[in-house]
């Protein structure tokens, strides 16, 4: 029996698998469940409403456009316009079934088998299967180091060669939550230019920064298009995870590319979706608001928790949907200590080793979906568990 060897080489989905460590085990008190980037509530009730209307719409089974539906590429424009603080053409946007498909589009339009990418260790885990999968392969650099929470030019510059055709940027970052400073990202993209690389800016997470400035000013260089390619999704602000949907803003020539692309994936994004994001994008601002003052919540009650524990247990870095932790068992294996902790304490995290090279020190807590108040548990759990291990 022969399978596609790119295929083979590539790591089964870690979400399904840490998921497996919890079928089968009794439950010794509720399951804190922090592997999954997914917030715990559910659409807004009008945004619900607008679905059901959408659903019984005749058309909406059809077809759209490859890129998308004109009014939500002009809509999505003008909100990343404002949040830029920019002008912007619909003409630079595509919107795909989920951010996931937009990230592979993007590599396939940009490179080809035997190219490499340089690819931030800890890294989102899908990302690295996309680069495996393609045979583009991923040069590996340090995402952060002691005295910095994002990558260094320097680093990229070294691991650069002739076949390198662009660098990944995450940020707010999946894994490790750290937010890149507007001149972190400016020094990338001057290197990509100079290089001739490209430089994929996946922004998934860019409604849960903790800043209020724009989050760069790439888009005010007056030859963006043939630099950047920016990456956005919709699941997490509007609690859309499963309608995927995601957007891809880059230059029209690169659009060209991908819609070849994504019209062989799914042919276009779903068009309920479509039509239910221009209603969230036009009536959604407060309710939005809301849940982004509820995960900075979460956020900040993370913190506490860690600050004022005694556990073992280290916050290296947070931000967005994510706690990046230094487990206390030196010369253990990052998914053994995770098993158990499923297993016998009852909280669901991911191993670094699903995140890159030199993880295995670390786990990355998930806190979307987890109350604050329930930080001092995970807390006592994890005091528990220093114990034992």
């Amino acid at each position: 029996m022969i399978f596609a060897k790119q295929v083979v080489q590539t790591d089964f989905p870690p979400i399904a698998e840490a998921l497996s460590w919890i079928k089968d085990s009794a439950r010794n008190r509720p399951l804190l469940n922090m592997c999954q980037a997914v917030p715990s509530y559910p659409p807004a009730g009008e945004l619900q409403a607008e679905i059901a209307r959408l659903a019984h719409e005749p058309t909406m089974g059809g077809y759209t456009d490859i890129l998308g539906v004109a009014n939500l590429r002009e809509a999505f424009a003008r909100h990343v316009a404002k949040d830029y603080a920019m002008s912007l053409s619909s003409n630079n946007v595509a919107i795909t079934t989920g951010c996931n498909q937009a990230f592979g589009a993007a590599v396939m339009s940009i490179a080809q088998t035997g190219d490499n990418v340089l690819l931030p260790a800890p890294w989102y885990f899908n990302h690295h299967m996309w680069l495996t999968i393609l045979g583009v392969a991923p040069k590996v650099i340090p995402a952060f180091a002691q005295d910095r929470p994002f990558p260094s030019v320097e680093d990229a510059a070294r691991a650069t060669d002739s076949r390198t055709r662009a660098i990944l940027l995450c940020t707010p970052n999946n894994p490790s939550g750290a937010i890149y400073p507007p001149q972190v990202i400016k020094d990338f993209y001057d290197f990509a230019k100079a290089r001739g690389l490209w430089l994929i800016l996946d922004e998934t997470y860019k409604d849960f920064r903790e800043l209020q400035e724009p989050a760069h000013q790439l888009f005010e260089e007056p030859d963006w298009q043939n630099t950047l390619i920016q990456l956005h999704s919709f699941s997490k602000i509007y609690a859309l995870a499963g309608y995927r949907l995601g957007a891809m803003v880059a230059g029209e020539r690169l659009l060209h590319e991908a819609a070849k692309v994504l019209d062989c994936m799914t042919i276009c994004p779903p068009q309920i979706t479509q039509r239910a994001v221009i209603y969230a994008l036009s009536h959604l601002d407060s309710w939005k608001a809301g849940k982004k003052q509820l995960m900075r919540g979460r956020l900040d009650a993370i913190r506490k928790a860690f600050a004022n524990s005694n556990s073992g247990y280290e916050l290296v870095s947070s931000g967005a949907y994510f706690a990046y932790v230094r487990h206390p068992f030196r010369g253990e294996l990052s998914k053994a200590v995770a098993i158990k902790l499923a297993q016998q304490y009852d909280v669901l995290c991911l191993p670094g080793s699903m995140f890159g090279p030199g993880q295995e020190d670390y786990l990355r807590f998930a806190f979307a979906n987890v109350d604050g108040e329930l930080m001092p548990q995970l807390m006592e759990r994890l005091t528990e568990s220093s114990a034992h291990i």
